[in-house]
């Protein structure tokens, strides 16, 4: 007899409405194509599966991309985008230029204009 079984994935289907897509396309296009659909994977599992969504809250100390949805500045720290491995499939060049077009929109309030709600939303429903 096997007893439950937790796997926490990501719906690569989803990973690309983050915001982060909109300064660094090929990051969560790199993070997506790494992730099996989830019915892919509740099939791989057999018998009786559930599919949940994870809300990430705001504060969230693991260093996935959606981590850091209410808080855009830590991608600007190098050390938290390695630690979301998506990061190191992209080319140094077009990271760099990523993260210079989020340092102008952060010191111009642009993102703000477009995302401040996330500021103070608990909870982020995203692909995990």
């Amino acid at each position: 007899m096997r007893g439950p079984v937790l796997v926490l994935s990501c719906a690569p289907e989803l990973v690309q409405r983050f915001w982060l897509n909109d300064y660094a396309p090929s990051v969560p296009a790199a993070e997506a194509r790494r992730y099996p659909p989830l019915d892919r994977i509740a099939a791989v599992l057999g018998g009786q599966t559930e599919i949940l969504p994870v809300p990430i809250p705001l504060l969230c100390r693991d260093g996935f991309n959606e981590a850091y949805y209410g808080r855009p500045e830590r991608f600007l720290d190098p050390g938290a985008r390695l630690a979301c491995s998506a990061w190191s499939f992209v080319a140094a060049e077009e990271a760099e230029a990523a993260v210079d077009r989020m340092r102008i929109d952060l010191a111009s309030g642009a993102w703000e204009g477009r995302y401040r709600q996330l500021r103070t939303q608990a909870s982020f429903d995203g692909s995990l």
